[in-house]
């Protein structure tokens, strides 16, 4: 057909492989529930933006240059960062991605974080610790959809790329990327145990 392609979304899934990765995600699954227990200005932070759950958001939020588990799971994430940044023809002129931000989201039954962005980043993403059975995945919207006016829906079976929402199912020892200006949530968590995540922003600037 004399159709073409443009102006892709592109999100990139990937297992984190590494001898060490199950001891790994033990020992993150441990400081995070710590941090959760220690933050107090971060429970007050969740009690009214994130009901039901924990998330250090909003009060210790560079957790790579605190803890030296954070920081080797960043030194696994950034290459596939980096190579995320050359499928997307970015043109990083001698300046190399740098993750700027990352935090731990704990999300207990029937918690949901609504739609939002990632304002001032180039590369945003979510490593998944503990995702047990019912665990929401994370839900991407289509860029575009403010712009179709008068647009008919898309049927029902369409291929994902013609979507205009796709979700990616959460799965322990999976990374999730994406541009940071793409939209996202994560629905209400159906899962009985909690549902626990490491995200992070990287910046250019």
């Amino acid at each position: 057909m004399p159709v073409e392609s443009l102006f892709a979304t592109d999100v990139y899934r990937a297992r984190v492989r590494h001898r060490g990765i199950a001891a790994l995600n033990a020992e993150l699954l441990r400081e995070s529930r710590q941090l959760r227990v220690d933050d107090a200005a971060g429970r007050r932070w969740s009690k009214a933006r994130y009901p039901g759950g924990y998330t250090s958001y909003g009060s210790v939020n560079r957790l790579h240059r605190l803890s030296p588990t954070f920081a080797r799971l960043r030194d696994l994430i950034t290459p596939h960062v980096t190579a995320f940044g050359r499928a997307l023809c970015l043109d990083l002129a001698g300046r190399p991605l740098e993750m700027t931000d990352c935090w731990v989201n704990i999300m207990s039954r029937g918690v949901a974080h609504g739609w939002h962005l990632h304002p001032l980043s180039t590369i945003s993403g979510t490593y998944y610790v503990q995702t047990p059975p019912g665990s929401a995945g994370i839900k991407f919207e289509d860029p575009r959809l403010d712009r179709m006016m008068a647009a008919p829906p898309r049927r029902a079976r369409a291929p994902r790329a013609a979507r205009v929402w796709v979700s990616v199912p959460a799965r322990a020892g999976t990374l999730v990327l994406f541009e940071s200006w793409l939209r996202h949530e994560v629905p209400p968590n159906s899962a009985r145990a909690e549902r626990v995540s490491v995200s992070f922003n990287y910046g250019w600037f």
